[in-house]
């Protein structure tokens, strides 16, 4: 007997099927970001990041351009088993004569049929899309969408209303939904002396951005505490959208790097879920603040995964991914991000969930802890492993990221 028909059994005895649970797996996709590969730079013009964003380290063989953005993509998608979609931000545009011509307020599809080409290409499960609100001039005193001035905050409406279109393009194109995430970064370095009318203005935008429904696409909003030199005041904070995306029935986007540090997006999500229709995660790993580093197989990590599973919420949890990490090979913190994403929800979909529900109902709860414990130490290694080998992929993965480190992003200047 192998080890996997042996951990098979194994589980069995919790009343677990592992086959049920790797052909669930191999069915869920995630969103990959794009800008892993190029430190958020993108190819509109911008040469530094604003926003309250930062990305560490210099490691060598960034992505300039979208050649090598896009085989640097393919390459670590190679190495990432199960669905996969690409998450672009509008300063990935391939603008070609338009560069310097057309603004970020009027862009269009046609600007971004080289990524959809691209998707198509290497059976991608969908493109989903940001407006990217930082890293442009126009972000006057670091405020956009919010902005007191009536000329910045018009030009930020119309890139929202201009990327709501580009989304609606790569639903069309892609025959999958795309979700369109708003995020900015407004907000001020020290205690306001209004908080309100910021928050006014950005609703009255928001109204205009989605003043009307576009099939195939999910509008989003994510919040966050704060960013670098926004540290006092955030005018999209978690209560304005939780609230926003409430009445207005869109989608609430939760990243985990962007709460008190207290907080727990794994705890969010059921209660969303009691009244959203769908919700979006952007999934990171903080450290002590919102650090975006590479998402690892920790704790927190499994219980949002758990509450994806247990909540059968395969279809209402859109699932993307959201780091930048400078200090490594870039390639290699793409599949590993990804790789420990799919190994939660296997973690979770190997919980004899039925079991521990009835426990907890029955108020057993001595024995639930002891089950949890039990867990533990089965040999989820194993079901993995044998997950990669149907995948058609390597456990030696890294060898490959360093042929092409060699190969490939050593040569690039």
């Amino acid at each position: 007997m192998n080890r996997y028909e042996s951990a098979k059994e194994i589980y069995a005895q919790y009343g677990v099927d592992t086959e049920k649970a790797l052909k669930r797996l191999a069915e869920i996709p995630i969103s990959i970001h794009c800008w892993q590969g190029d430190d958020v730079i993108g190819f509109d013009g911008s040469q530094s990041l604003d926003g309250g964003i930062q990305t560490t380290g210099n490691y060598p063989g960034r992505a300039r351009n979208f050649d090598q953005l896009k085989a640097d993509i393919q390459k670590a998608f190679s190495l990432m088993p199960g669905k996969k979609r690409l998450n672009l931000h509008a300063s990935y545009a391939i603008l070609g004569d338009d560069k310097g011509k057309v603004d970020r307020d009027a862009y269009e599809p046609k600007h971004f049929k080289a990524w959809v080409d691209f998707a198509k290409e290497i059976g991608l499960n969908g493109l989903d899309f940001n407006p990217t609100y930082f890293g442009h001039p126009k972000m006057k005193d670091g405020l956009s969408l919010s902005s007191p001035d009536e000329e910045t905050r018009q030009f930020w409406i119309n890139h929202g209303i201009a990327c709501r279109k580009i989304a609606k393009y790569f639903a069309d194109e892609m025959h999958s939904y795309s979700l369109l995430n708003v995020w900015i970064p407004d907000g001020y370095k020290d205690i306001p002396a209004d908080r309100l009318s910021p928050r006014l203005r950005l609703k009255d935008s928001l109204d205009k951005i989605f003043a009307h429904r576009l099939d195939g696409v999910v509008d989003a909003v994510e919040s966050k505490v704060f960013g670098i030199g926004l540290e006092s005041y955030t005018v999209g904070s978690n209560e304005f959208y939780q609230i926003y995306a409430s009445k207005n029935n869109i989608c609430c986007l939760l990243d985990n790097g962007h709460y008190h540090p207290t907080e727990v997006v794994s705890d969010k999500i059921p209660s969303l879920l009691a009244f959203s229709d769908k919700i979006a995660l952007h999934v990171t790993r903080a450290i002590r603040w919102d650090s975006d580093h590479v998402v690892l197989l920790e704790d927190e990590l499994k219980e949002i995964a758990k509450e994806i599973v247990r909540n059968e919420a395969y279809d209402r949890v859109l699932i993307g991914l959201d780091y930048f990490d400078a200090s490594i090979n870039r390639l290699a913190a793409w599949v590993i991000g990804q790789r420990s994403m799919q190994k939660a929800l296997l973690s979770a979909l190997l919980m004899p969930d039925k079991m521990l529900k009835d426990l907890q109902e029955k108020a057993r709860f001595g024995k639930l802890m002891w089950v949890n414990e039990e867990l533990k130490t089965l040999p989820f290694g194993d079901i993995w492993n044998e997950y990669l080998l149907r995948e058609n992929l390597c456990f030696d993965w890294y060898s490959s990221i360093e042929d092409y480190e060699r190969t490939i992003l050593s040569k690039r200047v």
